[in-house]
């Protein structure tokens, strides 16, 4: 039989030849070249250029702008200088630095202006051509301080600013930053009284130089500085030096006083040793510059809202930050996991042990407050009832996530605002963490009856070396080792499950073994109604599922709670409570009379262009967390609170 297909293949070749040539053409598939992106690693060698010469002029305070000058001095032969601008910043966790707010680089060498390029593959390095014969390079640049909120952390007021180094300034790539030595000037405006941690100040009119120091210890010596300051002066040789924004708010009594004196001894008696030959606790009173609460060696900023003085009983609810950024110039800046230091600012920290670097100082810092009567024993109470009610009822995404996935969430989210931060999780190695080790604590009570606790782990582990103000780095092993030597037990086993494994029960039993349990009441706690009346805010998280902020706007709507099953979202605006006008007395007393009614409550929400009523079909009666002994007399927890020094 004749083939038939012969005649069909030449009519389709036949038509393939009429299409129009570009149909015909295969497409253009790239293919990606390896990319020359590794992380350099820098050498553990001195800049050979010698010593770096800064100076910033923060004087604009009407502007919020510091305008500065470095001159690097480069080797011999050098025809690419390549400098850093910090990126991985200590304390933060992640990738932060600001270079957004570097402005109007000039690179001159001789007078003459260089050219400079970007590194498309590390934005952060900035390139600059060396001519021949060149022995140093003059950057001239700005940084502008963000002038509101949005655009950032404000660092600058008119009565105040917070200089941070590595916002600007940049370090010669390749090098330890412990090995580029650089010696700091700057000029303020007039009448200013300096505070930080540096050697050697010396002021003349108004400029303030140091001693030459280090770049590692530079960026790790931040300044407050003021037109209305105090300093207030303590026993070997440590200070408390306070900017605010009214003079009158500088007053603090005593009484109030000897407070701060208190908590710097308790800290060395829990410790048994000072990682630090000086320590200046920077603090400013103020709601118009940025708040911080950031850790350093021998130093560590700190903002209390500006009636924290003089209104002391009422802010209570506010002292804690001190207390806590305190312990980490032994956690966190002494003691600090291998992953977490790193030799330069360019290469990548890893978190993974935060729950020990910041949940233990989370732990500590409540235990502190307590102890020294920074803040009252039940304000610190309330914040434990805080946290329990939160892993109890308010974190539904601890079925699905452990408490270590979060210590990545500073390079993940950066604090950003969440829709739904209860199912996602945030950084809860803080408080969940503190609520673990507290466990912990009554782990080692109980099996050596008494005779020991968490105290001992925190002399043996971060008290060693006294004196020694260098960075002593450890690892899971290390942790579990010192935990074992104070009391024999599986720690590797407790820590992992607690930590790593999502899914587990609300971490409540150290509170229970240390004679606390958590209750509802249609109350709040002192450390809860102290934050909510100076905000003004509503909290109804554990009943209508939601907090509400001083405008009526919805603040966070808990997963999965009445509000968010009602269809009620973050942002949206309560106009109305059964038809009335929303207030906060308002929307109490309806949840207060649908307890022992049938009627649900009525809302109006606007959303956006949009009104809706919205009916929340709830009758559980305000609820506010607190926790309470379990029976009489002293309990583990309030021996754990205790001072221990007279």
């Amino acid at each position: 039989m004749k083939s038939r297909t012969a005649p069909i293949a030449l009519s389709a070749a036949l038509m393939m030849s009429t299409q129009p040539l570009h149909a015909q053409a295969a497409k253009s598939m790239p293919v990606e070249q390896q990319l020359d992106d590794a992380t350099p690693l820098p050498s553990d060698t001195a800049w050979p250029g010698g010593p770096i010469q800064l100076h910033i002029d923060a004087t604009d305070t009407e502007r919020g702008v510091y305008r500065v000058a470095e001159t690097i001095p480069v080797p011999q032969g050098m025809t690419t200088l390549k400098l850093l601008y910090p990126e991985w910043l200590p304390g933060n966790h992640a990738a932060r630095g600001p270079i957004n707010l570097i402005a109007d680089f000039h690179f001159t060498a001789d007078g003459k202006e260089l050219k400079w390029t970007r590194n498309p593959l590390d934005v952060y390095e900035i390139d600059v051509t060396v001519p021949e014969g060149a022995s140093a390079v003059v950057a001239n640049f700005v940084h502008t301080s963000p002038t509101q909120s949005s655009q950032g952390r404000i660092t600058m007021t008119q009565e105040m600013l917070n200089l941070q180094w590595e916002k600007m300034s940049f370090y010669p790539a390749g090098h330890y930053t412990r090995r580029i030595e650089i010696t700091p000037t700057v000029k303020f405006p007039d009448g200013w009284r300096v505070f930080t941690a540096l050697d050697g100040q010396k002021q003349t009119g108004d400029t303030v130089t140091w001693d030459q120091t280090n770049y590692e210890t530079l960026v790790d010596s931040p300044i407050f500085a003021g037109k209305y300051a105090e300093q207030f002066s303590f026993p070997d040789n440590i200070h408390l030096d306070v900017v605010a924004d009214a003079p009158k708010l500088l007053k603090l009594a005593p009484e109030n006083l000897a407070k701060f004196k208190k908590m710097y001894a308790e800290a060395e008696a829990l410790f048994g040793s000072r990682h630090f030959d000086h320590y200046d606790t920077l603090l400013a009173l103020t709601d118009r510059m940025g708040g911080i609460g950031l850790e350093h060696h021998r130093s560590s900023e700190n903002q209390f809202e500006p009636k924290a003085f003089i209104d002391w009983d009422k802010m209570d609810w506010d002292h804690n930050v001190v207390a806590h950024e305190l312990v980490h110039s032994w956690n966190g800046k002494y003691r600090r996991p291998a992953e977490l230091w790193t030799p330069d600012y360019r290469t990548p920290m890893q978190d993974s042990l935060l729950w020990v670097y910041e949940g233990q100082t989370q732990f500590w810092g409540y235990v502190l407050a307590a102890r020294s009567g920074i803040q009252k024993k039940d304000t610190v109470l309330g914040m434990w009832a805080r946290a329990a009610a939160l892993y109890d009822e308010g974190q539904p995404g601890r079925s699905w996530r452990g408490v270590e996935d979060t210590t990545n969430d500073p390079i993940i989210n950066s604090r950003r605002p969440l829709p739904y931060s209860s199912l996602s999780r945030s950084e809860d190695y803080y408080v969940e963490g503190a609520l673990i080790w507290l466990e912990a604590d009554q782990i080692i009570r109980k099996g050596t009856n008494g005779k020991k606790g968490l105290d001992d782990f925190a002399k043996a582990f971060f008290g060693v070396r006294d004196g020694d103000w260098g960075i002593n780095t450890y690892n899971f092993d290390d942790v579990v080792k010192a935990l074992n030597s104070v009391y024999p037990y599986d720690w590797a086993s407790f820590l992992k499950t607690r930590l790593y494994d999502p899914g587990q029960p609300a971490p409540l039993k150290g509170l229970e073994m240390a004679g606390y349990h958590l209750v509802w009441k249609d109350t709040q706690n002192p450390y809860d109604k102290g934050r909510s009346d100076y905000g003004k805010s509503h909290d109804l998280y554990y009943s209508l599922g939601m907090s509400i902020d001083k405008n009526g706007k919805v603040a966070s709507t808990l997963w999965d709670g009445p509000s968010f099953k009602a269809g009620i979202v973050n942002g949206a605006q309560i106009v109305a409570v059964n038809g009335n006008a929303y207030s906060g007395e308002t929307i109490d007393d309806a949840i207060t009379t649908a307890k022992t009614g049938k009627e649900p409550i009525k809302l109006l929400v606007k959303r956006g262009d949009t009104y809706d009523t919205i009916a929340i079909d709830y009758h559980g009666g305000l609820r506010y967390p607190w926790i309470e002994p379990t029976g009489k007399g002293e309990t583990g927890l309030d021996r754990l609170l205790a001072p221990r020094t007279k």
